[in-house]
């Protein structure tokens, strides 16, 4: 394994929720991480952002590491769940919360 691949390995078992994404959940760089980050804000997750624009191999690795063509990337305990569309569509659906929930993540709003 790439000490890339072991960052990446490492930040998805380390954190119930982390999004690869360009630039911070502060400030997004793209429209697509805002998206997400504007959803995940939303529901009140708690997650963690890694800004794949400080590094070339960093973000070609994270593209690998998931056979993921696009940033950003959302996994939920350790589970890639997909790019900004695939969130977006399963928030709109109403089905975003109740995942979280199945993983055991807390949502604003959730019992």
């Amino acid at each position: 394994m790439t000490a890339i691949n072991e960052f990446i390995s490492n930040e998805v078992k380390a954190n119930d929720v982390v999004v690869f994404m360009k630039g911070t959940p502060g400030f997004p760089q793209c429209g697509f991480s805002g998206q997400v980050v504007q959803i995940l804000d939303y529901l009140g997750v708690d997650y963690k952002g890694v800004d794949v624009l400080t590094s070339d191999e960093l973000r070609q690795g994270i593209k690998e590491f998931s056979s993921w063509p696009t940033i950003p990337q959302l996994y939920v305990k350790g589970e890639f769940v997909g790019g900004c569309d695939i969130i977006r569509e399963m928030f709109q659906a109403g089905e975003l919360q109740p995942f979280f929930g199945e993983k055991g993540v807390s949502v604003k709003g959730a019992a």
